[in-house]
This record gives structure tokens, C-alpha cells and sequence, in this order.
């Protein structure tokens, strides 16, 4: 009965749509997720509404919906994708069904057709599960989305409905081993030959590679610097593509990452994104995008670590005494809780620019990245502190948390390469 009363009450609220029609396409099994009575959490209303102030009641709701998805659906397993290094495709469809394999692609070609808002709450939400998992979700969700913005009518039609589903995945290429920070120095080439370009080249740390189906391919049609380079649609099946081997990494095991290999690579023209020398500023803008979900995700990860920690010290005895009535844990408790909250409202004022389209927002979503990474980081340690030894067993969700964002520091532009973002724009450079 009370999930009845929150399924009338939900097709009242969002956008005026009946479910049948909304964005989300709540399957039984979505609807499972979204449809049920409030539960407790570990954070106190109090926090909760000081990071939800100002936004929708469509907003809670995708994210209540995603949280209880990541929990059923992607917790349980996390610790087995990481330790066996699986990448759960089966999990990544289940989240398309929900429309977060297209979150902000128009409806019409199975997008969910959302703001950046929306998804950088959703992809908190997720992270809480699995960061790992979350983490490739959002760069398929960049590639998606720059197709859908940038491309044309045919390139639509071609590549989002399965990209939408996940029926397709898709992989984004801009970093080579010689050009990492310095992206618009890669030397990864693409002349045209007639109906076709033939690429040569390669990239490194491509998050899915070998096991994705669709690749966005910074690659250079021109002139040296960022004016001459240009994007690329490349399936898995072009003749002359191949992948280096999976690498061994620190975190980030529930996704593969490798080279990606282009001899003589053969991609038809009409693959081409925008129009030659458009990829730079197509790579520019869609790591705006992905550095507020980079943030976002960070968050999810801590935050999931901060419960973690609240729910053992309330549990763990030391001197007779709970370890949650220490001065010590709660001043640490209360410093964790207050970066959190100040890096999530710098994440949502930073997706808030990206909807609205403004010149601010590229020095916003950098801000947004180091605030939200660095204090995420720091989270996750001191949980990790918290619990002691057992902090430090993969017994204990912790360490898997703090292995897998140690890495957001480095990935969609080091942080470093954000303060000098963020500087230039100070200085009014």
C-alpha cells in the first residue's frame, strides 16, 4: 500500500508525465528501487538537508532510486568484482534499464534527458555501491552524451539507442603515452583516403578498452596544437584497431583499462564528430562534464566510507566506552562531515554552470573536481583510520574505497592542471 501511495504521488510530480512515459523507463525492476517507503540513514536529516537544499523533488527521487539500485545491486559484489577483476556488464545493463546508460541524451533516442545537476546526484548516489562501476558509467555516459550533442542526425540514430541500452558501451580516447596533461600535443593521426580516414597511433589508460564496443578518438587531422585535432567514432570492429593487455592497477579493478592500438586503422568519414579540427574543443567540453562527475563520485565513495565508520564506532567498545563517544572521533566526525557537504555544494553550484551554459563553468567544474577529490581522499582515510587494523583488511569495505578515488586525483586533468585552471581564470587570463 505504501509503495502505491509513493508511485501516485511520483507520476503527480515529475514533469507531469505518467511513469509509462517518463525519462527513467521504470521497469519492475527499477520500480522496485524507487517505489518503497523512506528508510533510515546514517547521516542525520539535519546533513542530508543541508546537501539536498534547492533541489527538486525529481532530483531526491532519482537519487533515492539510484542509491537503493547501487546497494542491491552493485554492493553485494563490489568486493568480488575488485578482487577478481570483473567487469559486470550484466550490472551496467540492469542500470540502463533504470536510464542511466544515457543520462543526458535526448529521449528520442532512448536518452533519459536530464541536466548535469541530475546526473552528478545519480552518479553520488551509485558510487556509494560500487566507485569502480560508477566510474566507467560516467565515462560511457561522456561518450554518449558528446554524440549526442556534437553529432549528427545519423550519428545518432547509428550509435545511442545501443549506447542508451548498453547493448553497446563506449570507451573515450584522448590520452597517449607522451601526451597526458598536455593533451593537445597527441600525436595519434588521422588522413583522409578517399570515404575513409586511416588512423595511426595509440592511447593509453582507456577505461574499457577491448570490451567496449564504440571509442571517441581524439586524433590529429591538421596543424600542430589543439586546432588540429580532430574526433572520431571508431567500433571495436574497424579493421586495423587492436588493444594492448589489461593493466595491473592500484583500484579500479571492476573495469578493464588498456592501450588502444591503431595500425592503418580504417574509419569511415562519416564518422567524423563535428567537423575536422572541432575535436579539441569537443574533448574540452566534455571533461567539463566529467570532472564534475569525477567529484561527484569522490563523494559517493567517502560518504558510503563516513556511514561506514559512524555505523562501527557506534558498535566498537574500547575502554569500556563506545568509540563514537570519544571527543576525538567526533571532532573527526564533524570536521569528515563539513567537507563533504562544503565539496557536494561545489559540485552541484558547479553542474548547476553546466546547465545554465556559463562562461564560469569550466573554472566551476575544476574547482568542483579538486575541492571534491582532495577532501574525498582525506574521507576515506580517516575512516579508514576509525577502524583501526581492521580498517586495513579487505575483509572491510574501506580500503577498497580508498584504492579505488586515490586515482580521481589524476584522471580527467591532474589536479594540478585544475589550480591552473582555476588561476588563469583568476588572473583573467
Amino acid at each position: 500500500a505504501a509503495s502505491d501511495v509513493y508511485k501516485r504521488q511520483y507520476q503527480r510530480r515529475v514533469r507531469g508525465k505518467p511513469v509509462s512515459t517518463m525519462a527513467l523507463r521504470l521497469t519492475s525492476r527499477a520500480a522496485k528501487h524507487l517505489f518503497r517507503p523512506p528508510r533510515a540513514r546514517a547521516v542525520s536529516t539535519v546533513v542530508d538537508g543541508v546537501s539536498t537544499f534547492g533541489l527538486s523533488e525529481d532530483t531526491i527521487a532519482f537519487r533515492e532510486a539510484a542509491y537503493d539500485f547501487s546497494m542491491a545491486e552493485m554492493y553485494p559484489h563490489a568486493a568480488r568484482w575488485d578482487q577478481e577483476h570483473i567487469f559486470p556488464k550484466d550490472v551496467l545493463r540492469q542500470a540502463a534499464e533504470m536510464g542511466f546508460g544515457g543520462v543526458y541524451v535526448r529521449e528520442d533516442v532512448g536518452g533519459t534527458g536530464l541536466g548535469r545537476l541530475d546526473a552528478a546526484v545519480i552518479f553520488e548516489a551509485l558510487a556509494h555501491g560500487c566507485t569502480s562501476t560508477t566510474a566507467y558509467l560516467t565515462i560511457h555516459n561522456m561518450c554518449a552524451g558528446m554524440i549526442d550533442r556534437f553529432g549528427n542526425e545519423e550519428q545518432r540514430q547509428a550509435f545511442l539507442p545501443g549506447l542508451c541500452s548498453m547493448d553497446a558501451m563506449a570507451s573515450y580516447c584522448l590520452t597517449e603515452p607522451g601526451s597526458g596533461s598536455d593533451a593537445a600535443s597527441l600525436s595519434t593521426k588521422a588522413v583522409l583516403n578517399g570515404d575513409n580516414y586511416i588512423l595511426n597511433g595509440s592511447k593509453a589508460f582507456i577505461s574499457g578498452a577491448g570490451d567496449t564496443d564504440v571509442y571517441v578518438v581524439m586524433a590529429r587531422t591538421g596543424e600542430d596544437g589543439p586546432k588540429g585535432i580532430s574526433c572520431f567514432i571508431v567500433p571495436k570492429d574497424s579493421e586495423g584497431l587492436s588493444f594492448g593487455k589489461n593493466e595491473h592497477k592500484l583500484g579500479w579493478n571492476s573495469q578493464p583499462t588498456r592501450a588502444v592500438i591503431f595500425e592503418d586503422c580504417v574509419v569511415p568519414k562519416q564518422n567524423l564528430l563535428a567537423g575536422e579540427g572541432e575535436g579539441f574543443k569537443l574533448a574540452m567540453a566534455g571533461l567539463d562534464g566529467g570532472r564534475v562527475n569525477i567529484g561527484a563520485i569522490s563523494l559517493g565513495a567517502a560518504q558510503q566510507c563516513l556511514d561506514t565508520a559512524l555505523d562501527y564506532t557506534r558498535e566498537r567498545k574500547q575502554f569500556g566506552k563506545q568509540i563514537s563517544s570519544f571527543q576525538v572521533s567526533q571532532f573527526k566526525f564533524a570536521d569528515m562531515t563539513t567537507e563533504l557537504v562544503s565539496a557536494r555544494l561545489m559540485v552541484h553550484h558547479a553542474a548547476r554552470l553546466l546547465d545554465a551554459k556559463s562562461d564560469s563553468a569550466t573554472a566551476a567544474a575544476a574547482m568542483a573536481k579538486v575541492l571534491a577529490t582532495e577532501s574525498s581522499f582525506k574521507v576515506c582515510d580517516e575512516a579508514l583510520q576509525l577502524h583501526g587494523g581492521y580498517g586495513y583488511l579487505k575483509e572491510y569495505p574501506i580500503e577498497r574505497y580508498l584504492r579505488d578515488v586515490r586515482v580521481h586525483r589524476i584522471l580527467e586533468g591532474t589536479n594540478e592542471v585544475m589550480k591552473l585552471i582555476i588561476s588563469r581564470a583568476v588572473l583573467h587570463e
